[in-house]
Order: structure tokens, then sequence, then C-alpha cells
């Protein structure tokens, strides 16, 4: 990773972290907001992962899974967007299977570099235990008003702190033997 990549990384840890404590001290006023910020990242993350499909990916192998992620990604922003108009407990359980999902995917991750890779295994398995205890907090105050930016923000530091001390960490190299 270069510098500037680096400082992109401490940019955005650290913009989605002041947008985490935005969201945590005034979380009436923010639903619509996370809803609609939700619906654009899943855009944006869509059309990359489709562009980069067209432009390189269908070349290399295992391709196609990059083009499936981007369209399902955009079917999810669909989603997203349209939840504005739903009420706040459907919001929360797409946000309980999101950080479920996403927990489990990271503790995965992590196990697995644990055993095929001497690199840094503890800082994703931690990010995915604590995907997994929001999900589990959401559903246990599913009722809540408020809950759903509660953890929208509190993910959100979580993922700003994270992203910056991944840009102090030294890049990994992989051996293919």
């Amino acid at each position: 990773m270069n510098s500037f990549q680096r400082f992109k990384k401490i940019l955005a840890g650290c913009l989605m972290f002041l947008s985490g404590v935005v969201f945590f001290l005034y979380p009436d006023n923010a639903y619509i907001i996370v809803a609609i910020i939700l619906a654009v990242a899943l855009v944006i993350k869509g059309i990359q992962d489709i562009y980069f499909y067209f432009s390189y990916a269908r070349y290399m192998v295992g391709g196609k899974m990059i083009l499936f992620q981007g369209v399902i990604l955009l079917d999810f922003a669909i989603l997203a967007g349209s939840l504005t108009h739903l009420p706040q407990p459907m919001v929360l359980v797409y946000l309980i299977i999101a950080h479920l999902f996403s927990g489990v995917v990271e503790v995965l991750r992590a196990l697995e570099a644990k055993n095929e890779v001497n690199g840094p295994w503890k800082l994703k398995f931690c990010h995915g235990i604590i995907d997994l205890l929001l999900g589990l907090i959401c559903l246990v105050m599913i009722w809540h008003p408020t809950i759903p930016v509660i953890v929208f923000s509190i993910g959100l530091m979580y993922s700003g702190v994270m992203r910056v001390i991944e840009a102090f960490q030294k890049t990994t190299f992989i051996l293919i033997k």
C-alpha cells in the first residue's frame, strides 16, 4: 500500500468515525439519513464491482463471482432504499442479517488466515466477533425505535477505527508454494 492509499484509508476511517459519533448523538433525526447512506454505499460498491468485472475480472479465475457480487449488492441497495417507508423493526431485521452474515464471514476468514498464512488474523477475528455481537444486540432489542441508528453508528465508528488501524499495518505478502 502506497502513501496515497494509506492517506485515503485514514481519511475514510476518520470520516466514518465522525459520522458514527454524529449519528450516535442524534439518533432520532438520523433514521432516514442512515437508510439513504446504506443504499448509496451499496449502489456505489455494486457499480464498482460490475465495472471491475467488465474491465479486468472477466479474464480472472473466479471473475464471475465479482459480477454476481455487484448485482447482488445493487439488489440490496434497492431493498435498502425502499426500507425508508417500512417500520423500523423491518430495517432492524435487515441490519441483523447484515451484521450476522459479515461477522460469520470475518470469523471464517480469520480462522482460515490463521491456519494457512502467518498473517494478522487476530484483528479480523475481533472484527467478526464484534459484528456478531452487534447483530445479537439488535436481535435482543428489536422493538426499540432508535436501536437501528445506534447500532449503525457503533458499527460505523468501529469500522472507522479498523480502517485507521489497517492503514498503519504493514502490507503482507503471500508466498505461493
